[in-house]
């Protein structure tokens, strides 16, 4: 017995398909109509307004089998099936070549039925406005039927006024959504472009008041309380500043998808989101080499390590749109791995796919997951990266962010993997924390691993990744939402930051590039101060800083630089084929340096000496220098 939900769904589809036959049926017959008055039409044109008794003859024999020839032509253009509400040129040449195949058809007849070759002409040019202007005539009444509908919403109201809305950017995208904007209860108070030919224009009703440097005035004069930015990636700076600038206001900034995500050439309200910090870098964001990146990875078999992570996830999901033979997510926790692993099987279900719950420190484990399934390229992701954390537990940071790389490297090696890709971080250059040393750590290691040539090792070093678990964007929100404050260490500190998908195709186009021994690293742009970014995203959530939502400084954690590099003093960068990724060669620390200080951390581990392995570290990495807070310091000279 079918179900109430399923007996509903089919009585809408029914009266969907009722609705749509009589639509086609009324525009059939208003066809029908236009044809004979297309052809009679044309003769009282012809002939001052009488119609010769032999040419009405005429058309009485051909009549009949030039409407049902025309029809047929308009059905196969498609004239029935065409929401006019969205139509443009392709619907317009549809028209002119139903027409102009109709004119042919009624001089083919007039062979046999004559009709003067004038008459013909005259009937295209006339034909072809009928059928246009009757589309036009529909979309404009149905616009006008909405106007009225929503002219009482649309109309300011003392009583329940309208949110106001400005829309930056006068282009198709922002035409398309004065009116679906109005039908949702909003009133567009206009535009704002930089495009000097449309200033003074109006769009729907809407006027372009001005370029986008006027945003504050705009937002005074017309009291503004949502703008709405339609602009393009690559205009984030002209985004910056709108943010920027409307950083003391109490307005609410929303973005659409980009074209590419809207469908149907539909803009909806309902696709309107609030503005993404990780949009809004300031540059546009890299796009990678995706030919170069297919060739190496289709049909091979890819392990990633970490992959319920962040971006380890995002990771899998660039790599199935790859068509790998068998994609291995690896990762500790079971709850993270399934989660990833739906996401993966909803959108990719022609990848094969295996997920295996096993730790990086498990050296014994690891070697048997390699030897079952064999992968050519390996992506270790998996990592300890909270500094505070690791200030506090270096043990664990050893644990994985060395031993844990040095399981993984090994296991590639001694089963054959091609390639072997490490995630490092920018924190890894003059480390001042015990997660930056880990992690130039096991980029020694790789780069030792490198020199026995059967398998070619890489390192890759992002920036501050935005979006990613435990990263400040996550934590700002948080605080904005219980209303403040939000909590910034210090005034100065400043990060590099990439989205997770640009950290995602790095990591992939090092696979595709990587030689073996390199260090890769993204052209970041400049980096951010972390106060501008709470500012931003304060003001994207509606609110002032300072004055709405506080900004509270908390001062430096242990182990937390002010500034993040990049490559270090003794590192030299060569440029790559890809404009915005560099490498970053330098020197290797001896293989038997590397061993013992490996080897005295292990004893350190097992004798649960934790404390010295700061001290181990700085011998393995000369350029780490541990942060210790100003209170210490004071306390340390006094000594």
């Amino acid at each position: 017995m079918e179900s109430r939900q399923a007996i509903d769904e089919t009585a809408g589809q029914q009266r969907i398909w009722e609705r749509k036959k009589v639509r086609i049926f009324l525009m059939l017959l208003c066809d029908i109509i236009l044809l004979q008055v297309a052809v009679l039409g044309s003769l009282l044109v012809r002939f001052d307004g009488r119609w010769p008794s032999t040419y009405w003859v005429s058309y009485t024999h051909l009549a009949l089998w030039y409407t049902l020839a025309s029809l047929g032509f308009f059905i196969w253009r498609g004239l029935y099936h065409s929401l006019w509400r969205y139509a443009g040129i392709e619907e317009l040449v549809n028209v002119v070549g139903a027409t102009t195949l109709s004119t042919l058809t009624l001089r083919l007849l007039s062979l046999r039925y004559p009709l003067p070759r004038s008459v013909i002409a005259i009937h295209w040019v006339v034909l072809a406005f009928l059928v246009s202007s009757s589309r036009v005539l529909l979309r404009a009444v149905r616009r006008l039927w909405l106007s009225q509908k929503n002219a009482a919403i649309d109309k300011p109201d003392s009583a329940n006024p309208p949110s106001t809305v400005l829309i930056i950017g006068a282009g198709r995208i922002g035409a398309d959504l004065v009116i679906p904007l109005r039908q949702s209860g909003r009133h567009v108070v206009g535009f704002l472009d930089d495009d000097p030919c449309k200033r003074n224009m109006q769009i729907h009703g809407v006027k372009v008041l001005g370029t986008l440097d006027d945003v504050k005035e705009v937002v005074d004069t017309y009291n503004v309380r949502e703008v709405l930015l339609t602009l393009p990636a690559r205009y984030g700076g002209r985004s910056r500043q709108i943010v920027e600038a409307l950083s003391d206001k109490q307005v609410k900034l929303h973005t659409i998808p980009a074209v590419n995500e809207l469908i149907d050439g539909k803009v909806s309200v309902s696709q309107i989101r609030p503005v993404s910090v990780s949009e809004r870098l300031g540059r546009e964001p890299v796009r990678l080499n995706a030919e170069q990146i297919a060739a190496e990875i289709s049909g091979e078999v890819v392990l990633v390590t970490g992959a319920g992570g962040s971006i380890g996830s995002e990771l899998c999901r660039q790599i199935c749109r790859f068509s790998p033979e068998l994609l291995i997510l690896l990762g500790h926790g079971e709850n993270s791995i399934f989660e990833a692993a739906m996401d993966l099987n909803e959108k990719f279900p022609d990848v094969p796919k295996v997920q295996v719950i096993a730790d990086v420190r498990d050296e014994r484990k690891i070697m048997a997951v390699f030897k079952e399934y064999r992968p050519q390229y390996v992506l270790h992701a998996a990592a300890h990266k909270h500094v505070p954390y690791m200030e506090q537990f270096p043990d664990e940071a050893v644990k994985t962010n060395v031993f844990g790389t040095r399981n993984v490297a090994r296991a590639a090696l001694e089963y054959g993997a091609r390639k072997f890709v490490m995630i490092s971080t920018d924190k890894a250059v003059n480390p001042t924390s015990v997660m930056g040393a880990t992690k130039r750590v096991a980029e020694l290691i790789v780069q030792d691993l490198n020199a026995h040539n059967r398998t070619k090792y890489v390192s890759v070093r992002f920036g501050n990744v935005l979006g990613s678990r435990g990263s400040v964007i996550p934590v700002f929100q948080r605080q904005i939402a219980k209303g403040g404050p939000v909590t910034v260490t210090d005034p100065e500190m400043r990060r590099y930051f990439m989205t997770i998908p640009e950290a995602a195709q790095l990591v992939l186009q090092a696979a595709a590039l990587g030689q073996g021994g390199e260090v890769f690293i993204l052209d970041m742009g400049e980096p951010v101060k972390i106060v501008d970014l709470a500012r931003n995203l304060i003001t994207l959530s509606g609110f002032r800083p300072n004055k709405d939502i506080q900004i509270v400084f908390t001062g430096r954690r242990p182990g937390e630089k002010l500034f993040e590099e990049l490559v270090m003093d003794d590192e030299a960068t060569s440029v790559t084929e890809h404009e915005r990724i560099f490498i970053c060669k330098n020197a290797k620390l001896p293989s038997e340096e590397l061993a013992q200080g490996i080897a005295l951390l292990e004893q350190l581990l097992m004798a649960g000496e934790y404390r010295q392995i700061q001290s181990v570290l700085q011998a393995l990495v000369t350029t780490y220098q541990p942060y210790i807070p100003t209170a210490d310091r004071e306390v340390a000279a006094a000594k």
